[in-house]
């Protein structure tokens, strides 16, 4: 190489190192002040010299019967004979513990519907086996695909834990009579307080949880159960934690009250924050219909190698107990107004008051409140059936914009309806 031409080399050289080097101070101190800067420049970076993340994951071959597993090859499962079943990359067969029945009735009564978003879960108590799983947009095809694990606002959902905290304190009783001032649906703790002079409304537990009574189980949770004991079954029935390993679950979320009104709003299901996942919510109503006992959800059965051997088998697991058989008793005697004289009675019964699920009993309760994410009116359904022998526990959430649709209730009923059509 020709001298002048190293001589100009050199200086290039000369001339990096000393950028490098007076540079590095710099990144060190912007990586101090602003890490998040740093790494969303290394994920742009690595995402425009590797292939996708979610490519390269689905290529994995999954953990054979992991939950984790069964969800990834969901959407490539095909009915057989013997219900769902899908192929791993390596050449295991998964045999998913789903009824295709009753979840394609679900599907294509939210399809019909044109829900903007509607999911639905569906457990068998004594096992924790996933029924059902399955959801619809007619708004945000995209959301699907997460809408089983992510958080919601939970709505009255959240009187059955204000309910729980009471009964297993032995601070009430399903007869146990209540006052309150103020509305049945109002949403504003100001006016629930009972006044001295009397005159106030009265409304026993039991029917107040299947007219869902705001004023109630505000009251409840403040002047019967106390904070702390509502505290204690919020920790109990799974929030802020993790309760599902290897379930691609978000964690449940309810902050301590800092007020008496927010205790309140809280125990009546009206605080914004007090968020839940459908999956969970179904595992809740699955451990009530199980006197108390949490089983462990599953998507399979099990799982059989390539030679046609079992490589894994379905063991029913309990996590932990949420509450005693007695409250869980208590509690399926409250529930069952729901259906028969409370919010969900309309869905459940022709015009001229019929039954429509003749000679089974049904243990539910509903929500409703405002959210924004996504934007819009939720609606709950929870239940188990027969409420005195479930086989079935299931949790419903449609949440409707500008117009309505259908109610939560209402995918209820049509699931349930398949269930036991056999």
């Amino acid at each position: 190489m020709p001298v002048g031409k190293r001589r100009e080399r050199l200086k290039h050289i000369l001339l990096f190192l000393a950028i490098v080097l007076a540079l590095t101070p710099v990144c060190a101190l912007v990586y101090q002040k602003s890490p998040h800067v740093v790494r969303a420049v290394t994920l742009w970076l690595h995402s425009h010299s590797t292939p996708d993340i979610k490519t390269a994951e689905a290529a994995k071959p999954p953990a054979n019967g992991s939950f984790e597993a069964a969800v990834r090859l969901f959407d490539t499962a095909v009915a057989t004979e013997g219900g769902l079943t899908a192929r791993s990359a390596g050449g295991d067969t998964l045999h998913y513990s789903i009824r295709d029945d009753l979840q394609k009735r679900v599907h294509d009564f939210m399809a019909q519907k044109q829900v903007p978003f509607g999911v639905f879960v569906a457990i068998e108590p004594s096992t924790g086996r996933i029924l059902a799983m399955t959801s619809y947009s007619s708004v945000d095809p995209q959301w699907v695909q997460s809408s089983f694990f992510d958080l919601y606002p939970m709505a009255s959902l959240f009187k059955i834990i204000t309910a729980s905290a009471a009964l297993e304190n032995k601070k009430i009783t399903p007869e146990t009579v209540v006052e309150f001032r103020g509305r049945p649906y109002s949403e504003n703790p100001r006016y629930w307080d009972i006044s001295p002079r009397g005159n106030n409304s009265r409304m026993d537990v039991g029917y107040a949880l299947g007219k869902s009574i705001n004023p109630v189980y505000g009251r409840v949770a403040s002047d019967i159960a106390g904070k702390a004991s509502v505290m204690e079954y919020v920790r109990k029935f799974g929030f802020n934690q993790s309760l599902l390993p290897g379930v691609p679950v978000k964690e449940s979320k309810a902050g301590e009250p800092q007020t008496d009104r927010a205790l309140m709003l809280m125990g009546a299901g009206l605080d914004h924050e007090v968020k839940i996942s459908p999956l969970h919510a179904a595992v809740i109503m699955g451990a009530i219909a199980n006197q108390g006992r949490m089983m462990a959800p599953t998507l399979t059965d099990r799982v059989v190698d390539a030679a046609g051997g079992n490589k894994e088998e379905h063991k029913p697991r309990e996590l932990r107990r949420l509450v005693s058989p007695e409250t869980a008793a208590s509690l399926t005697r409250m529930l069952s107004n729901t259906v028969t004289r409370g919010t969900s009675r309309r869905a459940f019964h022709d015009r001229r008051g019929r039954p429509m699920l003749a000679g089974i009993d049904i243990a539910a309760k509903t929500g409703s409140i405002d959210g924004t994410d996504p934007k819009g009116h939720y609606s709950w359904f929870a239940a188990y059936a027969p409420a005195h022998e479930p086989r079935i526990a299931l949790v419903a959430l449609v949440i409707n914009q500008d117009r309505w649709k259908i109610k939560s209730s209402q995918v209820g009923e049509q699931a349930l309806e398949e269930f036991f059509r056999k």
